[in-house]
């Protein structure tokens, strides 16, 4: 990315987000360029992608709620009821209406950070994965985490997915189905192996 470039999406976001989630998406794109290269993905949109990940995030509910009504985002079921996943939803059209972005890999990227989904390009699993591992990331196994981020890409998507999906069960709340078909889809990749 040009340094042009940068200071404009960092600017775009840095009036979106909070000084901790302007943090955060800073450090996730730092995070996706480094998975980025140790991977062989696309420099460029793993740096673009991780900084506006969260564009969304910090806008309130009403708000994107009324975006998503705006430019005919349909939500399921599911997904009407989890509030949380809505930024992923609304940012990958704000990023691609607002912002005039329109490589699908980014802004699937960016759409499916939060719930993951089966036949993740390999940009969409180092984003899924750099946000769960970004600098500031301080939960219970983190170091573990990043630890495989940087040596199994497939195995650290085992390991996250199945965080994600535990939290689901222990907090009783609805399973997106995208995160079980990517979870099952790696795991049965894993046994053809």
């Amino acid at each position: 990315m040009t340094d042009k470039e940068r200071a404009y999406y960092t600017e775009h976001i840095r009036g979106l987000l909070s000084e901790d989630r302007f943090q955060h998406s800073v450090n996730v794109s730092h995070q996706a360029v480094k998975l980025a290269q140790i991977y062989g993905c696309d420099l460029y949109q793993a740096e673009l992608a991780g900084l506006l990940h969260d564009v969304m995030k910090d806008v309130g509910k009403k708000e994107q709620l009324a975006l998503m009504e705006k430019y005919g985002v349909q939500l399921s079921e599911i997904e009407r009821n989890a509030p949380k996943l809505w930024h992923a939803i609304v940012g990958a059209v704000y990023v691609q209406k607002v912002l005039n972005i329109e490589n699908e890999d980014v802004l699937n990227a960016i759409r499916y950070h939060t719930t993951g989904r089966a036949g993740m390009s390999l940009l969409e699993k180092i984003i899924y994965i750099a946000d769960c591992t970004s600098e500031e990331r301080n939960y219970k196994g983190v170091e573990r985490i990043r630890k495989l981020a940087v040596s199994d890409l497939d195995e650290v998507m085992v390991e996250a997915l199945a965080d994600s999906l535990e939290k689901r069960l222990a907090d009783h709340t609805a399973m997106h189905p995208d995160t079980v078909e990517a979870y099952n889809e790696v795991i049965l990749a894993r046994k053809k192996q």
